[in-house]
């Protein structure tokens, strides 16, 4: 089959397509034709095997990657199950999390990871749906324990997670404020925000406004003045933070975060999405309700995954960036 591969770290040069063996499908697993997969800083933290921190915990390969074919998210049709899958067939198309998804062939496994792909959606649509909206919504319903009725503020809501966040948000009834570019703040606005605040001309910090909740998924703001525009006892969720070559990375706030958090009355709270067949389940809902779309950047070919993949890595998507497979 057809993949992209990649035999070190680097930037997005490092990566080729080429010819690999088809996954094999063990007991529980399910191998998936991938018909899109689509991309996430996540994707460009692990061709890079940053930050640094994450190669010594196991987290990406110490001196080379640990998956030669990149990609999570995936979205396609069921080719083969596994002798101990009985809910999901040849043929049923699905969207989830498969390791090497830049692929013709993906490998499920185990099955949680993949759940129907509501019908309504493309299969482009369908792959950006898993780690960004997982992230959204277990940072606002979960960490942020978002209520109808308060306030919650996004930092970076024009991106993958944070276009999902603000709807997810506004589905549970919460008044949202989104930090993002000008020429993305009409999109932030027709998701559910009620103010969009342009970074570029003017600094949310510096706004009288007080929030029960701060998604952070840019990281480009120090811990102590996002506090300052938290209620006394808001929660701020730090999601990300960092660039390449860094040697804490995504993670530099998060010790600082646990320390802050045992010493103030604000809860701050370091966040990873974790793979849960429940919260996949209950996206789907929200799309097949009508409350959740997912926000499409652009698409290209396989061949030229690098290529999309540097685009990522540049910060500024609206929305997701995907890769059409077939």
């Amino acid at each position: 089959m057809k993949a992209i591969v990649q035999e070190r770290f680097g930037a997005p040069e490092v990566l080729r397509l080429a010819d690999v063996d088809v996954p094999r499908v063990g007991p529980d697993d399910v191998l998936v034709r991938v018909r899109a997969a689509a991309l996430n800083p996540y994707d460009w933290h692990m061709l890079r095997g940053d930050p640094y921190f994450a190669r010594l915990m196991g987290g990406t390969g110490l001196r080379r990657p640990k998956s030669r074919v990149p990609g999570i998210d995936a979205a396609g049709v069921v080719e083969v199950v596994g002798a101990n899958v009985r809910d999901l067939r040849p043929g049923d198309e699905v969207l989830g999390l498969c390791a090497g998804a830049l692929a013709e062939y993906a490998l499920a496994a185990p099955r949680e990871a993949l759940v129907p792909k509501p019908a309504g959606l493309t299969f482009e649509e369908a792959a950006a749906v898993p780690l960004a909206a997982l992230t959204a919504l277990q940072a606002v319903r979960d960490i942020a324990r978002l209520r109808a009725g308060q306030r919650l503020l996004v930092n970076g809501a024009a991106g993958g997670i944070g276009t999902f966040a603000v709807q997810i948000a506004a589905a549970l009834g919460a008044e949202i404020t989104g930090v993002c570019s000008g020429r993305n703040a009409e999109l932030v606005r027709s998701l559910g925000a009620v103010r969009a605040i342009d970074y570029t001309a003017e600094d949310f910090l510096d706004q009288p406004e007080r929030y029960d909740a701060i998604l952070d998924n840019v990281g480009n703001r120090p811990l102590r003045r996002l506090r300052r525009v938290l209620t006394p006892t808001g929660t701020l969720v730090i999601n990300s933070g960092g660039k390449p070559g860094k040697v804490f990375g995504a993670v530099t706030n998060f010790p600082r975060g646990f320390a802050l958090n045992t010493v103030v009355r604000q809860r701050i709270r370091p966040f990873i999405w974790k793979p849960r067949r429940a919260d996949l389940e209950a996206l789907t809902e929200l799309i097949e309700g009508g409350k959740l779309a997912p926000v499409l950047d652009r698409t290209y070919a396989l061949p030229d995954a690098a290529e999309a993949l540097r685009h990522v890595e540049g910060g500024h998507t609206r929305g997701k960036v995907v890769v059409t497979i077939a």
